[in-house]
């Protein structure tokens, strides 16, 4: 199937590692041309030479009020052209309610939420027809995960962000998808596992509670990804669709 990826230009952040990482490599794969993010020179560097030809990367900090526009202008310089944004940062700090603080909370609003809202806004702003902006969530958009509050809470309010902006959107023809990964075998991932004190044992337990009996692998979620920012998924919008080996509980 061909996806219609050929030379459009897409920007991922949070793409030097784990889920970002992933869907960078599959839209280039399909002859897509990603501009990667992260937060340091370094990191984003290593991983430009990694993902070889139609990469390019810039380092840059999702809080930054001048990322967006900067980072659109920096797509449309190296490319000549913006098509679309996979808006993708990593979790925030894990804790129960009553654990995290007031600083906390005030840093993953930042990252999690407002970061990607500036972002998205600013893609909206100058994406035409047959454009797409997507966001990395989390399962814990529909059921809350132990120990982890602060997506708990506010990645469900970042859902309800992008499927507002999708109804806003879809007259002109730009799309608007989320994806919700649950346990996929990632850095991030392994080390909560790794907080219960006994990583093995954690993931066993969770991959119990799986109907596909394992954890996800990066090359899967990246694959779907590709898939709803591309042309083939033309129809698919104001959409959160969970990755997640059938764990969601509800359908």
């Amino acid at each position: 199937m061909d996806l219609g990826l050929k030379d459009r230009v897409y920007v991922v952040t949070g793409a030097t590692r784990g889920l970002g990482r992933a869907s960078a490599e599959a839209l280039l794969a399909e002859g897509a041309k990603v501009l990667v993010t992260g937060r340091e020179e370094k990191t984003v560097a290593e991983a430009v030479e990694a993902l070889g030809p139609g990469a390019a990367g810039i380092a840059a900090d999702n809080t930054d009020p001048g990322t967006p526009d900067r980072l659109i202008a920096e797509a449309r310089a190296r490319f000549g052209g913006f098509d679309g944004v996979l808006i993708s940062v990593g979790g925030p700090a894990p804790g129960f309610a009553a654990d995290n603080t007031d600083e906390e909370w005030a840093a993953a609003f930042d990252t999690v939420f407002l970061g990607a809202v500036r972002l998205a806004r600013a893609a909206a702003g100058t994406l035409g027809e047959g454009g797409v902006i997507g966001f990395v969530l989390s399962g814990s958009v529909h059921e809350p995960i132990a120990g982890l509050t602060l997506s708990n809470g506010l990645r469900p309010g970042l859902a309800g962000f992008a499927k507002s902006l999708a109804n806003d959107l879809g007259p002109r023809g730009v799309r608007v998808i989320g994806l919700l990964p649950s346990r996929i075998d990632t850095d991030r991932v392994r080390s909560l596992d790794a907080l219960s004190g006994d990583a093995d044992a954690a993931r066993a337990a969770n991959e119990a509670t799986i109907p596909l009996r394992r954890y996800g692998t990066p090359e899967e979620f990246g694959r779907t990804a590709a898939f709803l920012l591309s042309p083939a998924a033309s129809y698919l919008t104001g959409l959160m669709l969970p990755v997640d080996g059938g764990a969601r509980s509800g359908f």
